[in-house]
């Protein structure tokens, strides 16, 4: 008979030292005779951030406790919304093999017997989702799961082409392309218990489209409708076509606005990115910046996509409306010099920076 129990660390974010010295909140998931898992406490989620570290929480105990060690057999597996599987790792004994992706980055956290628990380093946006911990002992078995949540930003997107022109697998690259991933219905969600209003509808990762209105007007769904998550259901996805909600964390990097005292074309912002050590910011590397780094700058920029866009973190006059956000002017003629642009530089190391970085990082009680 197995007993699983899963140990959940409280912290928003996990550090090296973190590790050391967690703080925890004990669940424990029991068999009854008739093999069902009673969970007695809700358990929760575990959050982190984009290039941080992360423990996966699982313990287990079984009956006769004097069970070879060698005999039990540990998986984790990621579950998507679509209810496929992901291997992640699985370990028998002294022998482990971990996955795809996960390769070189999961290890057991080995915190004594009966730790099934797992530590996920360098986390990806592709990471976030719900995992499964299976732990086997011969013919018995039983299992549980932790959803991993990532520190971040949604944010609404839609190509120079013009809005309602992605079918679900375009909206995805778009995504990528950017920076992101196509954010979940609970990203969304939370997106829009902090404000968002978008009136356009957006593909999600799931395949659904939704779109969040806070604010609830004629034009999007009727005034007299209550405010919240409107929800198109599942759509098919390779013949219809909406915008993208995107989903981002935080960057390894810096993004700033280049100070120039000419306005450029969009080749000449990249080149000018270039001779400056970095890169064109891609739309989700803005959205992260305006999210993490607190980038306030009332000075319209060229991205990567050939969009202009400018981040307030402070709302004030003649800098776009009364509320903070990441203010889109459209996608002009490229060969238009009206505008300066926003650059990227990646970080080498987690704490190195970078010279020449121009940007207002006041903090905002409400940010």
């Amino acid at each position: 008979m197995f007993f699983v129990i899963f140990i959940l660390t409280s912290a928003l974010s996990v550090s090296p030292e973190d590790l050391m010295e967690p703080r925890r909140r004990v669940v424990h998931v029991l068999e009854d005779e008739t093999g069902a898992v009673i969970v007695q406490t809700a358990p929760g989620k575990v959050v982190t951030h984009r290039g941080g570290s992360i423990t996966l929480p699982c313990r287990f105990h079984h009956e006769p406790e004097n069970t070879d060690p060698a005999r039990i057999r540990i998986k984790w597996t990621k579950v998507t919304d679509a209810l496929q599987f992901e291997d992640v790792f699985v370990a028998l004994g002294k022998q482990q093999r971990v996955f795809g992706s996960y390769r070189g980055r999961v290890f057991l956290e080995r915190a004594g017997p009966g730790d099934a628990s797992v530590i996920i380093q360098n986390v990806t946006l592709e990471d976030y989702g719900r995992y499964e911990c299976e732990v086997t002992n011969d013919m018995e078995d039983d299992t549980g799961f932790v959803n991993l949540d990532l520190e971040g930003v949604v944010f609404p997107y839609y190509p120079r082409d013009g809005r309602y022109k992605l079918n679900y697998h375009e909206a995805e690259d778009a995504c990528k392309h950017q920076d992101a991933i196509l954010a979940s219905h609970s990203q969304l969600h939370k997106a829009w218990l902090e404000g968002l209003d978008w009136c356009n509808a957006g593909w999600l990762e799931d395949g659904s489209v939704q779109y969040p209105i806070s604010n609830p007007r004629d034009q999007c769904g009727r005034k007299d409708t209550p405010a919240g998550v409107r929800n198109y259901g599942y759509r098919h996805k390779e013949d219809e076509r909406y915008d993208a909600f995107c989903f981002t964390s935080k960057l390894n990097g810096k993004v700033y606005f280049l100070k120039r005292f000419k306005k450029v074309n969009y080749a000449e912002a990249v080149k000018a990115c270039v001779r400056d050590g970095s890169a064109v910011a891609k739309v989700g590397q803005l959205y992260a910046a305006w999210k993490f780094q607190l980038l306030d700058r009332c000075e319209a920029g060229w991205l990567e996509d050939g969009s202009i866009r400018y981040p307030i973190v402070n709302p004030r006059s003649r800098c776009g409306g009364s509320y903070p956000g990441v203010r889109h002017l459209g996608f002009p003629d490229k060969k238009f010099r009206l505008y300066g642009v926003y650059c990227f530089r990646e970080y080498m190391d987690e704490t190195a920076g970078g010279g020449g970085v121009e940007g207002n990082n006041q903090l905002i009680s409400d940010y």
